[in-house]
């Protein structure tokens, strides 16, 4: 490319492929790292107004935050849960800890309200007052070690903190109307909550206080005298855990214009730093910075599942290339970040170019963070199918944009192999073989590709001039995919451009899309259709978070520079 080129987003085609999708890295755009610097920068309150744990761990406790005069509240209960009835499954009817997030200060009587729901989960019902509903298991074998481990006097080893990294991992977090709890639309002209899911992101933060609170808490009532407090060092290295499954895939299918706005902020994000004309001796030492530190975490990655294992020995791979590249070049030339951008297209993996597009932000938070308020879908509105467009328009769009579905042989077993499907016993999303198992009458429209190729075939014999709503009025079957289509022209990266019910999908990849915008790190995928991840481990708690803390904590602890 000539330096004096304008640099384009990267195309629809090259970034919407689940192989690349399911290399994102979390970036300076993550949710979590959102509200971390926007809780420094405008000096969030904290603090404990109740903690109501007995000598057994079990009670109910609430945490607050003051937010320009506003508060959300975390109402926390905890429970003496047997092994036995420990479960990571969706459907699982009791937890170690059980969390609503209060829009407020919860009075008496909501407190008794709450106390009789939100154990329940899903069989209960929160209100409009509330802004999630959530849950949370213990990490047994690391959960006991802390707690011996201080009631004996000692802290626990930082190795086994690091092997888990979490005390508690949650199994869910509902909000956005789930169970009763206040719509979206509710808080979404509130400045702190314009970016997506920060609700739920600061519901994880604060659950997070609770837990440490608790296993201290336990670990006095166990060891009296004797205890120590956990160190706040160690104490940061712990994040909340989570296990996600299936039920996170579908959302960035069903929901095409907020996923498209998270891509699209992210590529304007690259571009934005791709086009940066010289780079400061400041910033070449961020990136530098950075770039060794998350090398380092990255060494210490662990997986047992057979194709993480083989993508932590790719980033490896890459990481020790691009440290080979860093080492020998200066970063001195025009467009510097283009030029690096540009080789790791042709010298990294898939797996090493999105990981240097995310450490590529980091020094440049004054041309990118603003753009986090573009990444909600303020127009929740249902879109309306315009029928006044042609049949020939609506060829066009999806020639243009699914032309990598046109060839595809979609009466082929193994192109349609797969259906999606709501499972009634277990109320969750599946993905079932469609010629193994009775579901295609139950199959949800999650293959766009598929649908959009076959309302193209249906109007092969119709003029082109004939308006859609008269082509639909005969086939309404096919109004779902020209709805989709239309949707395109304001969504470019809206759409995944691969199949979704192939024999070969990898629905693994759909999870970390999705999860490496929250900020997720340790993603270990325990099958390729269910995976654990961390969320917080490494960021400052309430009492010593600070504008030079409340950003790079995802690298393990490394404080901000100013590189302006």
């Amino acid at each position: 490319m000539a330096h004096g080129a304008h640099i384009e987003r990267r195309s629809p085609e090259k970034v919407m492929r689940l192989g690349r999708l399911g290399s994102f890295h979390q970036c300076r755009l993550g949710f979590m790292r959102i509200l971390t610097r926007r809780m420094a920068r405008e000096k969030w309150k904290f603090s404990r107004p109740a903690f109501d744990i007995d000598d057994k761990g079990v009670g109910q406790a609430v945490y607050s935050a003051k937010v320009r005069g506003r508060h959300y509240s975390l109402v926390a209960f905890a429970h003496d849960l047997p092994d036995s009835r420990r479960s990571d499954r969706v459907i699982a009817e009791a937890w170690d800890a059980t969390f609503a997030l209060h829009d407020g200060i919860p009075g008496p009587d909501d407190i008794d309200r709450l106390a009789r729901n939100v154990p329940l989960q899903e069989a209960g019902r929160v209100s409009e007052s509330e802004l999630t509903l959530s849950r949370a298991n213990r990490s047994v074998r690391l959960w006991d070690h802390v707690v011996h481990a201080l009631a004996s006097g000692k802290q626990p080893d930082p190795e086994k903190i690091d092997s888990v990294g979490y005390l508690m991992r949650t199994t869910a977090v509902y909000g956005s109307g789930k169970f009763g709890a206040a719509d979206r639309e509710r808080i979404a002209d509130r400045d702190e909550m314009q970016a997506p899911f920060q609700a739920e992101m600061l519901s994880v933060y604060m659950t997070r206080v609770f837990v440490r609170d608790l296993v201290r808490h336990i670990a006095k009532i166990g060891g009296g005298e004797k205890a120590v407090d956990l160190d706040p060092d160690i104490a940061r290295r712990m994040g909340i855990g989570n296990s996600t499954g299936l039920g996170m895939a579908p959302f960035i299918v069903n929901h095409p214009v907020l996923f498209n706005n998270w891509i699209m902020v992210r590529e304007e994000a690259i571009r934005r730093v791709r086009s940066v004309e010289t780079a400061t001796e400041a910033e070449q030492t961020e990136f530098r910075r950075i770039l060794s530190q998350a090398s380092r975490l990255i060494e210490n990655g662990r997986s047992d599942h057979p194709v993480q294992v083989s993508k932590l020995a790719e980033l490896r791979h890459d990481m020790k290339v691009l440290q080979e590249k860093i080492n020998s070049e200066r970063l001195d030339g025009r467009r510097p970040w283009n030029e690096l951008f540009e080789w790791a297209e042709s010298s990294l993996g898939e797996e090493g170019q999105e990981f240097l597009a995310s450490i590529l932000l980091e020094p440049y938070g004054n041309l990118v963070d603003g753009l986090a308020v573009c990444m909600a879908d303020k127009h929740q509105a249902k879109f309306q199918i315009d029928g006044s467009k042609s049949v020939g328009e609506t060829k066009g769009l999806i020639r243009d944009r699914f032309s990598w579905a046109l060839d595809i042989d979609w009466n082929s077993r193994e192109n349609c192999a797969r259906a999606w499907y709501v499972s009634e016993e277990k109320l969750e999303p599946r993905l079932g073989e469609r010629f193994e198992e009775p579901i295609a009458d139950y199959e949800q429209p999650l293959a766009p590709a598929r649908d959009a190729c076959m309302a193209l075939s249906a109007m092969a014999k119709w003029e082109d001039g004939t308006s859609i709503a008269k082509f639909l009025s005969v086939h309404p079957e096919h109004r779902h995919a020209i709805r989709r289509v239309q949707m395109c022209r304001a969504a470019p990266y809206g759409e995944i451009c691969d199949n979704t019910i192939g024999a070969g999908l990898m629905p693994i990849d759909m999870l970390r899309a999705k999860l490496s915008f929250f900020g997720a790190t340790r993603f270990d995928p325990r099958s390729d259709r269910w995976v654990r991840i961390c969320m917080y481990a490494g960021a400052p708690y309430p009492e010593e978070i600070t504008s030079q803390n409340s950003d790079l904590w995802v690298y393990g602890g490394m404080e901000s520079e100013s590189v302006a």
